[in-house]
């Protein structure tokens, strides 16, 4: 245990949970949205279930390091394009974020989401989809912690915290999200954004995060201030934009 007497192990560990916390809130987001279709009484399961599976997925991966580190080497060779396991998974990743989010966003605004609401929905393939994108969300924050530093135990004890506390603030986060239209259309661009940016790097462009977690925020920060304002007028909204009603009857009176 001499690897806590050393000040710089508490930083690293420090870093690195901040950063596997900051790297989940696109897991948190996506499982928020898909557990929505869920009952009521089943959705706390499936997020702590999805959470728990992440959990398992980066601690099975940091305990693999090496056979992790080869995915980063070529597999083969296209047009003097280098293809390697890690740019497939990010790539498949990426692209079922895409369709995944786009599809979402289509039934939402084409109001067919009260009608795919009333079908049941499996808590299995709800579960499934969490998994497919846990694997990739997992293996890309593995490789940026493996950046940090080589010790597997500190980054084994960032996982458990960062999931620990995500766990912990997932439900507040998913009724909050769930709770405002607006939010799920922009939590469902910030996936769409993370899956261009998944498959970006699969081909090879890197976007550093931090640009990509500006943006999220900055866009966060202008709805809650848009929600806000909504709430101390309510009618502020109503009168900028009169509905259809209205407007048919000014036509029909002119």
């Amino acid at each position: 245990m001499e690897i806590f007497l050393e000040p710089q192990s508490w930083i690293a560990l420090l870093t690195l949970t901040f950063l596997e916390v900051v790297l989940g809130i696109d897991n948190i987001i996506f499982i928020s949205i898909v557990t929505a279709k869920l009952p009521q009484a089943q959705q706390p399961r499936a997020r702590n279930l999805g959470l728990a599976l992440a959990l398992a997925f980066r601690i099975a991966l940091l305990l693999g390091i090496t056979w992790i580190i080869g995915f980063t080497k070529p597999i083969f060779t296209i047009a003097d394009f280098e293809v390697s396991g890690r740019d497939i998974i990010l790539a498949a990743g990426g692209i079922f974020l895409l369709a995944k989010s786009t599809s979402e966003i289509h039934h939402k605004i084409e109001g067919e989401e009260h009608a795919r609401d009333t079908k049941a929905k499996s808590f299995a393939s709800i579960i499934i989809q969490i998994i497919l994108l846990d694997m990739v969300f997992s293996f890309d924050s593995i490789l940026t912690a493996i950046g940090l530093t080589d010790k597997v135990l500190l980054m084994i004890i960032a996982v458990v915290i960062s999931i620990g506390i995500m766990m912990a603030f997932a439900g507040k986060i998913s009724a909050f999200i769930n709770k405002h239209p607006t939010l799920q259309i922009l939590a469902l661009s910030f996936l769409i954004l993370i899956g261009f940016m998944l498959v970006v790097d699969a081909l090879h462009y890197h976007v550093p995060k931090g640009y990509i977690y500006f943006a999220v925020a900055f866009s966060l920060l202008v709805e809650v201030l848009n929600m806000k304002l909504r709430k101390n007028d309510p009618n502020k909204l109503r009168h900028t934009h009169p509905d259809r009603e209205t407007v048919e009857k000014t036509e029909v009176a002119g």
